[in-house]
């Protein structure tokens, strides 16, 4: 047998094309990706009993999915209307979910309607199955009327998603809203949206309620209401009767406290939490060469504990030429907050300066005082600002004619409240911004106390109108700014800066 060896030249390309054919081969070899992403909902196949039957008492309702389904917040999410004395039992297994109800929950003559919001879901992706309602009457004919609204959050003259929209009888007074559930009930969707369907032709008295605890009962504290000053009715066709606006209620704790005997009161102050007093500051301290505090606003030391004045001062001074230039400042206690301290001063640009607090300050009810603070911060400069003209539409300008409300002005970032006076001109000028998002809004203050006054329910008064701006701003540093308050935004270079960047300003 003869064998041929190659050449030198000839080995050579053999292992190339070698190499070539393996390194080809592994290229191609790759994970498998599992195919495109599920974003289809889960589809109803069946439903028994079927929809909208007359003259039955359906018991057991069993809805049956093309996949499987898992359910989420359910007992939040399904309503069943009118609202039962106890609630119906909702359980998803497989592909299947299961609503029960008590044969001894049902009324006479009565249509219901099952909605399931946002509850069922497919067991892998998570993809909501669309708005769907269940509807059997024990009679022998369906309701069908409608009523129609949206829900907005008072402070804020924005939608609120998560109101739980009401309907009472209307011979309920206003205690039946923090003593029993209502008669019907719907949530509202993201836009604030809400519908009411299948109502009977009866009147109502309607409210609307941020339920913190999903019981259908107001329980005040964080949660928050809104009523209707008329009477509900319902009508053929769908429109949007009713604005409902949604406030929390201000309890008088301080009263109540002040009503209680002494032994009560040491009672209540022993019961804090001996911990120590601690704080946060809006100073940032990590490197003094860069430019960080925003010198029209104030210092402000927020507490885990309420505080009060503790007989202690602070000390504040700049770096001039190498000596330590004195400043006055100004101490406030939060009267609304009692956590806060504001320390306000006149600050200069691009200036080092140096805060330092005593010890005793403030000191919280338990007799715990704070420890002496030193601090070294920078001030912006005039680059770190940009500049902002608001123009406000003259049918919100103050008039101060008596019986006429005064028209404020607030200007906020999403953590403060920059601004906030009554409007007496149609172009409002502010010339140093710090960079961020702001949102504006007028405040119909109907009582003259220059700020926004929340609702009472047993009192029958509605929350301050609040009208918010149509858009926010995004105010960038370097930027002249010109924001109509009811069109959008319309963001410019300042004079001489187009082309260059923002920080040449």
């Amino acid at each position: 047998m003869l064998y041929f060896w190659p050449s030198m030249s000839g080995r050579i390309f053999i292992y190339i094309l070698l190499c070539g054919v393996l390194a080809s081969g592994c290229a191609n070899i790759s994970a498998p990706t599992g195919g495109k992403k599920d974003v289809k909902p889960p589809k109803l196949v069946s439903v028994s009993p079927a929809d909208s039957l007359l003259n039955v008492r359906s018991t057991e309702i069993v809805l049956r999915f093309d996949e499987y389904v898992t359910l989420a917040d359910a007992a939040k999410e399904v309503i069943v209307s009118p609202i039962l004395r106890v609630p119906a039992t909702v359980t998803g297994i497989n592909k299947h979910v299961t609503v029960r109800i008590p044969d001894s929950l049902l009324e006479e003559n009565t249509t219901y309607r099952i909605t399931f919001g946002s509850a069922i879901r497919d067991l892998h992706e998570g993809n909501i199955f669309p708005k769907y309602a269940y509807t059997f009457s024990t009679g022998n004919w369906f309701d069908s009327l409608q009523y129609s609204g949206k829900v907005l959050n008072a402070a804020t003259g924005l939608p609120d998603s998560s109101a739980l929209v009401m309907l009472y009888k209307e011979q309920e007074d206003d205690t039946a809203v923090i003593r029993k559930k209502p008669q019907y009930a719907v949530r509202a969707d993201r836009q604030g949206v809400f519908h009411f369907r299948g109502l009977p032709g009866r009147r109502f008295k309607i409210y609307a309620l941020a339920d913190g605890n999903n019981n259908m009962i107001y329980d005040g504290g964080t949660e928050m209401i809104a009523f209707g000053d008329s009477i509900a009715l319902p009508v053929d066709t769908a429109n949007f009767a009713l604005t409902l606006r949604v406030f929390p209620e201000i309890s008088d704790t301080a009263k109540s406290v002040a009503k209680e005997k002494p032994s009560k009161q040491r009672k209540i102050l022993k019961s804090l939490p001996d911990t120590a007093l601690t704080f946060k500051v809006n100073l940032d301290t990590s490197d003094t060469n860069k430019r960080t505090f925003d010198g029209s606003d104030s210092i402000k030391f927020v507490f885990n504990h309420r505080i009060s004045a503790g007989g202690g001062s602070v000390h504040l001074s700049y770096d001039s030429a190498g000596k330590a230039a004195t400043i006055p400042t100004k101490i406030r206690y939060d009267l609304a907050d009692s956590t806060k301290v504001l320390i306000s001063a006149r600050f200069a640009d691009n200036k080092l300066y140096t805060l330092s607090v005593d010890s005793s300050l403030v000191v919280d009810t338990g007799g715990l005082r704070n420890s002496p603070l030193r601090y070294k911060f920078r001030t912006l400069g005039p680059s770190d600002y940009g500049s902002l003209k608001l123009n406000v539409p003259s049918k919100y300008m103050s008039t101060g004619k008596p019986g006429e409300p005064d028209y404020l002005l607030m200007v906020q970032t999403a953590s403060d409240t920059l601004y906030q006076q009554k409007v007496v001109d149609t172009a409002v000028f502010f010339p140093r911004l710090k960079p961020a998002g702001y949102t504006f809004r007028i405040i119909v203050d109907r009582n003259k106390d220059g700020k926004w006054t929340t609702g009472d329910l047993l009192l029958k008064r509605q929350p301050e109108l609040v009208i918010p701006a149509s858009n926010t701003l995004d105010i960038k540093a370097g930027f002249d700014n010109i924001f109509d308050f009811e069109m959008p935004p319309k963001p410019s270079m300042g004079k001489g800066l187009r082309g260059k960047t923002p920080s040449k300003k």
